[in-house]
């Protein structure tokens, strides 16, 4: 089989014609390059494990390059919650407020325990992922994604078009518009011969969290901590994020009781929350800052237990069941009943609008 690779691009949430610009401008130009197969789907935190977009990426065998506007530990992770797994691979571009120091400090933080990932089995294949809002020009993805595929020299299986597999009209003339190969009749014969797959799926936005199983110790403190089902354990007793969708919107609160900083909310404005390189203590003091408490060195300043537990009594009374505390009165890892997941109201509808205009 010949050598491919396969670049995903994941589009953004939001309209903004300058992100759009960016997507458009990578898929155009990688529509002549040999050897390289072309994916553009929504949002991955959004795709629901059972929809087209995730079904046609677990059908990608071969080397992936993850183009996203998320953190590369979050895309990386948010895959491998869809079991889509791989070994990690070493981009030279960095990751937005992404230094030296702190790729240092998480290789000395991670020495000491075993983590979830030292039990997992991952194939030979390779997944890079990209952060698309660390640069401006896709000139500067576009060099790494060809730097990578002449590296790669692990044979792949070519993505069939079992699924969605000519883009549309409109969506042909769409990317031809857009690009800017030097030999345009060689692109659109290369793009009607083999075309990208877009997934034209419209996911609802979610709301759930994803375990960086690089960091995870598998301690369960988020079992525990979250009064909504939303975690579980599987055959082997190992922490997953059972039932995603029961999980509260905005709500962070398990991430902050996490000890290793394992729990990524991938779409929260602080990035250490969102899955930035950053672990420790670090984390601690900008959350409690974040969210109106004293300065971690002044007397009566709140811990991030502590407010964690005041996020959680919140949502517990949102819905009608009694705030519980620091020291909920639940036995460790407990059953709870179903936690029946709330339709949207007309505040969601209006963040959700607020959220597109990309403010």
């Amino acid at each position: 089989m010949p050598h491919r690779l396969t670049v995903v691009v994941s589009q953004s949430r939001s309209l903004n014609p300058k992100k759009r610009r960016i997507e458009e401008d990578i898929v155009a130009e990688l529509l002549g390059e040999r050897g390289i197969d072309v994916t553009v789907v929504p949002n991955l935190y959004d795709l629901q494990a059972d929809g087209t977009g995730m079904l046609c990426l677990s059908g990608i065998s071969g080397d992936l390059v993850v183009c996203s506007w998320l953190f590369p530990r979050a895309a990386r992770w948010i895959l491998d919650r869809n079991r889509i797994r791989g070994q990690e691979g070493v981009s030279l571009l960095k990751s937005q407020g992404e230094s030296d120091e702190e790729e240092d400090s998480l290789d000395d933080a991670l020495e000491d325990k075993q983590r979830v990932i030292d039990r997992l089995q991952l194939p030979s294949r390779k997944i890079y992922c990209l952060d698309l809002r660390a640069y401006d020009s896709p000139a500067v993805y576009l060099e790494e994604i060809k730097r990578i595929a002449s590296e790669l020299s692990t044979p792949t299986v070519e993505l069939t078009s079992w699924i969605n597999g000519r883009p549309k009209p409109e969506q042909m003339e769409r990317y031809l518009a857009n690009g800017k190969s030097e030999n345009g009749a060689a692109t659109r014969q290369h793009l009607e011969a083999n075309g990208p797959i877009v997934i034209d799926e419209d996911p609802a936005r979610r709301w759930y969290p994803v375990i960086d199983f690089g960091r995870c110790t598998n301690c369960l403190e988020c079992i525990d901590f979250c009064l909504f089902g939303v975690y579980g354990i599987d055959a082997a007793e190992t922490i997953l994020v059972e039932q995603p969708d029961n999980c509260r919107q905005g709500c962070p609160a398990c991430s902050r009781v996490c000890p290793e900083n394992a729990i990524i909310f991938p779409q929260h404005k602080t990035p250490t929350i969102a899955g930035s390189p950053e672990v420790g203590g670090n984390m601690k003091i900008d959350l409690s800052q974040l969210f109106g408490a004293p300065d971690p060195g002044e007397p009566g300043a709140a811990t991030a237990a502590e407010v964690a537990a005041r996020e959680r009594d919140e949502q517990l009374l949102l819905v009608g069941r009694q705030a519980v505390g620091m020291e909920p009165d639940v036995p460790r890892r407990h059953a709870e009943q179903p936690f029946v997941a709330q339709p949207q109201d007309d505040l969601d509808r209006l963040m959700d609008s607020l959220d597109k205009l990309d403010l």
